[in-house]
């Protein structure tokens, strides 16, 4: 079964001091075991070292240790996606035609590498964000 995790559950799973982490973690055990093939938009691999790198916590994760994270989780376990030039500028058309901006703009894009690799679940813990641009998503956006 194809999931694709969406940056927010992986900040989440990667940190323990995270209040979603219990929720988040087992997620991403299963997938290091394979469980399920773990997908992840290469936005996404940017997105988390952004986060990670300038988390306010103690300790603070240095850029190093971002690096580690990312590679050890999600590269050695996980199939990254890239869009295409044409498929991030049809993203920008949709949401531009819809009316949103923002950060909004990251989630649209990790939903059309979503739809791009026909996932069966794209795990998020921004479900309402998903929703609002992938409306034929449905069943498909959960929450750990």
């Amino acid at each position: 079964m194809k999931t694709l995790f969406d940056t927010s559950v992986i900040v989440a799973a990667l940190v323990e001091s995270h209040p979603m982490h219990q929720r988040a973690f087992p997620w991403l055990k299963q997938a290091k075991a394979n469980e399920f093939e773990l997908i992840v938009a290469s936005h996404t691999i940017a997105e988390l070292y952004a986060v990670l790198s300038i988390l306010p916590i103690k300790p603070r994760i240095s850029p190093i240790i971002a690096w580690k994270l990312i590679h050890e989780n999600i590269e050695a376990t996980g199939k990254i996606v890239s869009l295409t030039p044409a498929e991030y500028l049809s993203v920008i058309k949709q949401l531009s035609r819809l009316g949103l901006a923002g950060g909004i703009t990251y989630d649209a894009l990790i939903a059309k590498v979503a739809k791009k690799t026909k996932v069966e679940r794209l795990l998020t813990l921004n479900t309402d964000h998903f929703k609002r641009i992938w409306t034929e998503g449905g069943k498909v956006i959960i929450s750990p």
